[in-house]
């Protein structure tokens, strides 16, 4: 089969692609990004020489350009991780966020309509669930949970998942949807709180923690995560949505707070700052869906996942100091 995997050159597509391209010889996937300022070729440059990969530059907002591309390769399945996710960045600048995580949503299933593909699968997250209180950790996002956002990065996400069923219901299209919590492990950009806290860290620079630093978010490795897409892509019932959690809980300032004491380093390099706006409270998924359906399983506890991504940074500090002098920017070369 022939993938087109959108956004592979950020965070979680990138890990994607190496974990496909090496499982799946028989398949081909080609990676098309807009290398935007959280693209990084340098996430995928390694995957240059493989027999089953090729990369193509180009946003998926760009409808004739994704016709042409679609019609040129012919692909069986097309998993959007194109999107534009920073929340900070949503307030700030609504607009990019519409026009990528929706129209270029619509434009790429319009495209697969027109061309016959045999699954459409959108990458979302579970902030399109809102939050839930401090207080009660019995209740946990499930599949059916009704969507209430707080951002305009959320709110965004959730539209596009709603176009997504839309589509699915009114022309029929093979799709499924995956909503995961926080992400953590390498090529992760440091505006993110992990890879920024540890940038920081090795800096001796203040860190910011929002508000009073109680928020709770459940982590996720990266890898976990993508085995859990691979598995609904190929597996999934079409028409439903699966939910990939890591079942481990933390507040940020614990989260800052194990980093630091794993890097040794003090906990006075911790600065409270004023609180984002709407800044959601709790995220929990139930991910028992997924587990049963499809048995997906998590292989990482999140004591060994954070030790081997703070060491993944200490270990690339190259690839943090070309993001911090904007070196990356220049990564790839048109061919």
């Amino acid at each position: 089969m022939k993938f087109l995997v959108t956004g592979g050159a950020g965070f979680i597509g990138s890990n994607y692609l190496h974990y496909v391209t090496k499982k799946y010889k028989d398949d081909t996937f080609v990676c098309l990004d807009a290398l935007t300022y959280a693209g990084n070729y340098n996430n995928i440059k390694d995957l240059e020489n493989c027999s089953n990969y090729k990369f193509v530059k180009g946003n998926i907002v760009d409808r004739d350009f994704v016709n042409r591309l679609f019609e040129k390769e012919k692909f069986d399945v097309v998993i959007n991780f194109a999107a534009e996710s920073h929340v900070d960045n949503s307030i700030k600048n609504p607009e990019i966020f519409l026009t990528t995580n929706i129209i270029g949503t619509e434009v790429l299933m319009d495209a697969s309509i027109k061309y016959g593909i045999k699954r459409y699968h959108q990458v979302s997250t579970d902030e399109v669930y809102g939050d839930l209180p401090l207080d009660r950790k019995d209740l946990l996002f499930k599949e059916t949970t009704p969507i209430h956002t707080s951002s305009p990065y959320s709110t965004s996400k959730a539209s596009a998942d709603l176009l997504v069923m839309a589509y699915h219901r009114t022309y029929g299209l093979p799709v499924t949807i995956s909503r995961c919590s926080n992400n953590y492990g390498p090529y992760q950009f440091p505006e993110k709180l992990i890879p920024l806290t540890i940038m920081k860290a090795l800096n001796n620079e203040k860190i910011p923690v929002y508000g009073t630093g109680e928020n709770v978010r459940d982590w996720i490795h990266v890898y976990d995560h993508n085995v859990g897409v691979d598995l609904i892509v190929r597996e999934g019932k079409v028409g439903e949505v699966y939910n990939l959690g890591g079942h481990s809980e933390r507040e940020n300032l614990t989260m800052v707070k194990t980093i630091l004491k794993e890097m040794g380093k003090s906990e006075d390099l911790i600065s409270f700052v004023e609180d984002r706006k709407g800044h959601d409270l709790r995220y929990a998924i139930d991910s028992s869906k997924v587990e049963k359906d499809l048995g997906w399983k998590r292989t990482y506890t999140f004591e060994e996942g954070i030790k081997e991504t703070i060491n993944w940074y200490l270990e690339h500090q190259e690839w943090i100091e070309d993001i911090k002098s904007g070196a990356y920017k220049d990564s790839y070369k048109e061919k």
